[in-house]
């Protein structure tokens, strides 16, 4: 169906990172979870009813919470998708992360509900009634399910999109917890077992279960999180294949939405360089990762000794003192500036944020292992915290 509306609807649709192109998906798929969704509890509600089954009422009642979802998540591209204005320089794109987060939070509710209703259907058990047309609704909507998550996992992984996979967590634990209540009703009939309420428990606790997990993907993004691995090799491939770079550090993503990524870093660079060419390549790397990584970027020249041999000396010094401390940690931006009675080591020391020291005891510690190389070497370090 998404597909066969995608080819009716949607102009250039393969280009999944076209903000446009992404905006039509997103209201595409909100569209067709809305009616799918009120289809469902129009079926499962007419099932409850004949059956006075609590579970198939509960789930009916969950589709249509997952109706609301979905007009969540459609409103949520929609205002995503509009441009950046003066209140907003960077664009409406996390309003994605805060529809994700809604439906999370409705799932939610709609799991201790359906515990409570559940507890209560414990303590007062009814008898079921059961017809074949009960269990064709309730395997007609495993199916559509099954469909829902198929697609929205799909696009959401191909859009990038936290909303769209918290539907699709969604879509999943509405087909699972609909497959315990066609148990429940088969059990019931065929059995004199009623388990009714405790499969509408079960149905409860895997809601809740799935709203906490679609809500922590959904939070991670609007507190802030580092950069996956593969985009921060991505970056580290473009900026290093210029031979002007000598390094780069102090990597920071700052994620306004999908789509809408600013980084910034610090490339090394030979002091002796002319100023001018290494200016203008690293205005051409910039302008490449904006192409090739849809994200803008700023990128600050750091100048480094390079080809001197006591700061080569002195450097490997160092570093040989901080892998002894701890093979994690790194250097970066190390210089030297002698005087007649002793010699600054002016670097940064990367640590994890998790490090067994603080910055404080790291510093001194280093300061006492150079100390006993030369006591003539005095150490100005600057701890920086790893990003990814």
């Amino acid at each position: 169906m998404i597909t066969l509306l995608s080819n009716l609807f949607i102009k250039n649709k393969s280009e999944m990172k076209n903000p446009t192109v992404r905006q039509a998906y997103g209201m595409l798929c909100g569209g067709v979870g809305i009616f799918l969704n009120l289809m469902l509890f129009a079926g499962k509600f007419l099932a409850g009813l004949l059956s006075s089954s609590i579970a198939i009422t509960a789930d009916a009642f969950n589709n249509l919470s997952d109706a609301g979802s979905s007009i969540i998540t459609l409103l949520g591209f929609k205002i995503a998708g509009q441009k950046p204005d003066p209140e907003h320089p960077f664009g409406h794109g996390r309003v994605e992360y805060i529809s994700g987060l809604g439906v999370s939070v409705l799932i939610l509710l709609m799991g201790i509900e359906l515990v409570k209703g559940s507890v209560s259907k414990i303590i007062h058990p009814e008898e079921l009634t059961f017809s074949p047309v009960i269990i064709v609704i309730l395997l007609a909507s495993i199916l559509v399910k099954c469909y829902m998550f198929y697609y929205n996992r799909t696009l959401g992984k191909e859009l990038d999109s936290a909303a769209m996979s918290a539907t699709a967590m969604d879509s999943i634990s509405d087909c699972l917890a609909t497959t315990v209540v066609l148990i429940a009703t088969l059990v019931g009939h065929f059995t004199s077992i009623t388990i009714d309420g405790w499969c509408g428990l079960l149905v409860g606790l895997f809601i809740c279960r799935a709203g906490i997990m679609a809500a922590k993907e959904t939070i991670g993004p609007l507190l802030g999180q580092p950069p996956s691995p593969e985009f921060v090799e991505q970056v580290s491939n473009i900026v290093m294949s210029y031979e002007e770079v000598i390094g780069l550090h102090d990597l920071i993503v700052h994620d306004y939405g999908p789509g809408r990524v600013l980084i910034s870093l610090h490339a090394e660079v030979p002091a002796d360089g002319d100023i001018l060419t290494l200016h203008d390549v690293i205005d051409t790397i910039e302008q490449e990762l904006k192409t090739t990584l849809n994200c803008h970027a700023v990128i600050h020249m750091d100048p480094v000794q390079v080809g001197d041999e006591e700061t080569d000396r002195l450097k490997a010094m160092v570093k040989d003192i901080i892998a002894q401390i701890d093979s994690s940690l790194t250097i970066h931006d190390f210089r030297i500036v002698t005087g007649p009675t002793h010699t600054n080591l002016i670097f940064d020391v990367v640590t994890p944020f998790d490090f067994r020291l603080t910055d404080s005891e790291l510093t001194a510690l280093i300061q006492e292992k150079v100390k006993q190389e030369n006591p003539g070497y005095f150490t100005v370090i600057q701890v920086d915290k790893r990003m990814s």
